[in-house]
């Protein structure tokens, strides 16, 4: 196991849950979270802030364990915009080009999303696009380079289906052609854990 691998599943064990629902996460088997003292650490109660801080981590783990730094960007906006708070921020996460790549199952994690589009194997309406965080807009295509299609990391997710590919997308598996039909509400996006971005609001509004 890469340490890359390893990282990121102590993000899973640290948050006490299967984040990305995987066969091959830890969590499966390993109920406490990492450290010498982990199975204490489960026996403390929980404050208001300790919960909220949880549900940030949590939802920001889950995005590719994305830097704070562009978690926060994106709550602002969120915040400025009109509507729910917690459902736009939702929506902007579901729009950046590496949760758009997962889920359409073109790569197993979506950590392996990030690393496929910045090293150029991704398009975008017909041209390459480089940058995790890009926004995709409602109606963009979004498919693997030609030359990429023939990976064994593309090849295989797309055979194994790991997890379903949602409403708000269309995808095209012998193509490896996919398109965003409309940004998501919360009870869409098929999360394999429980989200609360209700308490990451209150987390930044405090």
């Amino acid at each position: 196991m890469t340490k890359r691998l390893q990282a990121k599943y102590k993000i899973s064990r640290r948050l006490g849950v299967n984040l990305w629902g995987r066969a091959k996460d830890p969590m499966n088997t390993k109920t406490t979270p990492p450290g010498q003292h982990g199975s204490a650490a489960g026996r403390k109660k929980t404050s208001d802030y300790g919960n909220q801080l949880r549900a940030k981590q949590q939802l920001r783990g889950y995005y590719a364990n994305m830097s704070e730094k562009q978690f926060r960007k994106a709550y602002q906006e969120a915040f400025a915009s009109r509507g729910d708070t917690s459902e736009t921020l939702i929506g902007l996460l579901e729009r950046r080009l590496d949760s758009v790549v997962y889920r359409l199952n073109f790569v197993p994690t979506v950590f392996a999303a990030r690393q496929l589009i910045s090293h150029k194997h991704v398009k975008v309406n017909g041209k390459s696009v480089n940058i995790a965080s890009y926004r995709v807009k409602e109606g963009d295509t979004i498919e693997i380079r030609e030359k990429s299609k023939s990976m064994a990391l593309v090849i295989e997710a797309a055979q194994t289906q790991e997890r379903s590919v949602p409403d708000y997308l269309e995808v095209d598996h012998k193509e490896f052609k996919g398109k965003f039909v409309r940004t998501p509400k919360l009870a869409e996006v098929p999360y394999p854990v429980i989200m609360q971005p209700n308490l990451v609001v209150e987390f930044y509004s405090r």
